[in-house]
């Protein structure tokens, strides 16, 4: 082999540098969005135009739709951001998960605590090829982690993962 050989290629999905916190894929945030956009068309904009009704407000019928616009931005907002500042990364003290809308929650899964994994696909998640890691830990309060929004190969890598760990840990069982 001579040293200009380039060097061996890395599996096709390989789980990203453990310890280093890992954003959560652009397309999940796109589904967010327009998830949200839904959502916010829905309340925001129906309610504002509900009111424009009500209050008999001239071209009422042209300003309650005119409210579905602005509700649906900001929900696409909110639920894009949401996605884009959530992080995620595995290290040997367990899983850990960060978002950051406008505060700062860390939520960190020892892997003394984790009791069993669940991954959830619906048909949306199934035709982005995402899944929802679902980490379900001892003790009562908050006692499942969900990890929304993962693409579906890191899902797996870190279900197999966290499950090799835990069997190899004799006190988690």
């Amino acid at each position: 082999m001579s040293d200009l050989a380039p060097p061996p290629l890395p599996s096709p999905h390989p789980l990203p540098d453990q310890g280093h916190w890992q954003p959560l894929p652009k397309r999940a945030a796109t589904l967010a969005g327009i998830a949200g956009a839904i959502t916010g068309a829905i309340i925001i904009g129906g309610a504002l135009g509900t009111l424009w009704v009500v209050l008999d407000m001239p071209m009422r019928w042209v300003g309650a739709a005119a409210m579905l616009l602005p509700g649906a931005l900001i929900g696409f907002a909110f639920g894009y951001r949401r996605q884009r500042r959530t992080w995620w990364r595995l290290d040997a003290q367990g899983l850990g998960v960060r978002r950051d809308l406008m505060w700062q929650l860390e939520t960190r899964v020892p892997l003394s605590r984790v009791q069993h994994l669940d991954l959830r696909r619906g048909p949306i998640e199934r035709t982005a090829q995402l899944a929802t890691l679902v980490v379900h830990t001892a003790g009562s309060r908050f006692s499942a982690v969900s990890l929304g929004g993962l693409d579906q190969a890191d899902a797996e890598r870190l279900r197999d993962t966290l499950g090799r760990q835990l069997d190899q840990d004799d006190d988690a069982l």
